[in-house]
């Protein structure tokens, strides 16, 4: 009685399976043309942050109804409390930088006096995108930043992309992309969203995910820089 069941199991989890790495594939063809913008901002400590996030949530809620925009998202880093990231996407390039022109200028503009430092912004191009689900207040957003040796480039991109397809099917995954910068293809930031920081450390965990890591410390020219937030808008 037990052979049949594990059968079914065994083909239930395939079919699972299939279906998210199907997913990543689908939404890679749709999103082939997207920008995707990762932008890091640090404020001065003290009255500065409530300020700033001000600022960027009336940012966010504007650029969200600008044609072209796909997602604008504002985190907090967590235990950084003056550091914030932007995450953008849009339908392409014309969107991006009409953006840019006119509400991108004007966030520089507002933010000048709380700035710590310059705003750091990144545009780049989907190189593994999946299918996102829903996040809410618990979830955590983390941003990853690899920098491939630029000899090891295609081997790192292709352990890269095996870590996408795996991790998709981690429990409390919500996200996991690869985005890949546009004037620099051996830099590439990995954007993940979880449930909450137990499917986080179970993830960090797994057999897959410091196989990863052992295979990209050679390939690595640089730290690897990843980096906790929370959702602010």
């Amino acid at each position: 009685m037990t052979m049949p069941r594990l059968f079914g199991v065994t083909i239930a989890a395939g079919l699972i399976a299939g279906d998210l790495i199907a997913g990543i594939a689908s939404a890679r063809a749709q999103d082939a043309r997207s920008i995707y913008v990762v932008s890091y901002i640090e404020v001065a400590p003290s009255s500065a942050r409530s300020a700033a996030v001000s600022v960027l949530r009336a940012l966010a809620k504007a650029s969200r109804k600008e044609a072209g925009n796909s997602s604008f998202e504002v985190l907090q880093r967590i235990g950084r409390s003056q550091q914030f990231a932007i995450l953008e996407v849009w339908s392409g390039a014309t969107a991006q930088a009409s953006h840019a022109a006119a509400a991108g200028a004007q966030l520089r503009d507002r933010l000048k006096p709380y700035l710590a430092a310059p705003i750091d912004e990144r545009l780049h191009t989907g190189f593994a995108v999946g299918q996102s689900k829903v996040s809410d207040a618990g979830s955590v957003h983390v941003l990853t930043h690899v920098d491939l040796i630029g000899a090891k480039k295609d081997e790192g991109l292709a352990a890269i992309k095996q870590l996408s397809i795996d991790s998709a099917q981690d429990a409390g995954i919500l996200r996991y992309d690869v985005l890949q910068q546009s004037s620099r293809p051996n830099h590439l930031t990995l954007v993940e969203v979880w449930r909450g920081r137990a499917a986080l450390e179970e993830h960090e965990a797994a057999a897959h995910t410091r196989k990863f890591r052992d295979v990209l410390l050679p390939m690595s020219g640089s730290l690897y820089d990843q980096r906790l937030y929370q959702m602010i808008n």
